[in-house]
């Protein structure tokens, strides 16, 4: 039996931009993002025999190959050729679900690495990166995480200096988001304000915390739905308890606030924790 357990890590969005609607009906998108040290804890076991099972750690999530976790590790078997396995997947869910952390982007991407570390199959990343993108969007940046310029898709990556030492505080409202809804909502020739990219990969590159938060910036938070004012509330709260900046990270609806000194992300963390279940304190990785 081969058996192997890794972490699945949370990505934001440290600035979001929709440039164009592509012929195949996908958006061209600028982001720069971010991962972070909240994380699900994925174990793999292969032993002998065939097929998939999947303990997703949440009971309304799917425990069959509608679970993303299951298509990639169906997704790797099929490129390598490799057979006579029974692949199970046990997930411990941290991210929250639907709420613009790439949660389960980071499983797909943390099974394929897993997968292709217990086999040695050697891959590499391009191949990795490639077969993510079958899956889904978010997947090729969260193969290999870090501070990085993701276009197109998301599978033109570009990576960057990595952000400075900062502290996270990650609150998702007391709703969710549909992400095709939300790009059903788009009009690139509408989107009047738009995130200052250069700038902020400027700051990046003059290890200027100050500077890449005072770029941050998302679209989606102009195309969300009438009625979703605790975006806004979660944003101002976190400016007022100290944050450097604050925006809302993917299609939503989570907001993250980043801050220089863990005691003043612990203090804002502590009051936000009190009036929003799905409230964390994380940091760089």
């Amino acid at each position: 039996m081969k058996s192997s357990t890794s972490y699945a890590q949370a990505k934001l969005n440290l600035s979001l931009d929709i440039v164009s609607r592509l012929k195949s009906g996908y958006h061209n998108m600028k982001m720069v993002m971010q991962t972070i040290s909240l994380s699900d804890k994925i174990t793999i076991e292969c032993k002998s025999g065939s097929g998939f099972s999947i303990n997703p750690g949440l009971p309304y999530l799917p425990r069959d190959e509608r679970n993303i976790a299951v298509k990639a590790a169906k997704l790797f078997f099929e490129h390598t050729g490799i057979s006579g396995f029974h692949t199970f997947i046990n997930i411990e869910k941290s991210i929250s679900v639907c709420a613009g952390m790439g949660g389960g982007s980071a499983d797909a991407a943390c099974v394929l690495r897993v997968l292709d570390d217990l086999f040695e199959t050697e891959l590499g990343l391009d191949t990795l990166r490639h077969l993510g993108l079958s899956i889904g969007s978010d997947v090729p940046f969260c193969i290999s995480g870090g501070t990085a310029l993701a276009e197109g898709r998301g599978e033109i990556l570009t990576d960057l200096p990595h952000l400075p030492a900062a502290y996270f505080v990650v609150c998702k409202p007391h709703f969710s988001c549909s992400t095709p809804q939300l790009f059903s909502l788009v009009k690139c020739e509408k989107i009047r304000a738009r995130p200052d990219t250069a700038g902020l990969i400027t700051a990046l590159e003059n290890n200027d915390l100050g500077g890449v938060a005072r770029r941050m910036y998302n679209v989606f938070e102009d195309i969300l739905p009438r009625g979703k004012n605790e975006v806004d509330d979660i944003k101002w709260n976190l400016l007022d308890y100290g944050a450097l900046g604050a925006v809302m990270t993917g299609s939503g609806p989570t907001v993250f606030g980043i801050f220089d000194n863990e005691k003043s992300a612990h203090r804002a963390y502590e009051r936000l924790k009190s009036e929003y279940e799905e409230c964390f304190l994380a940091h760089c990785r």
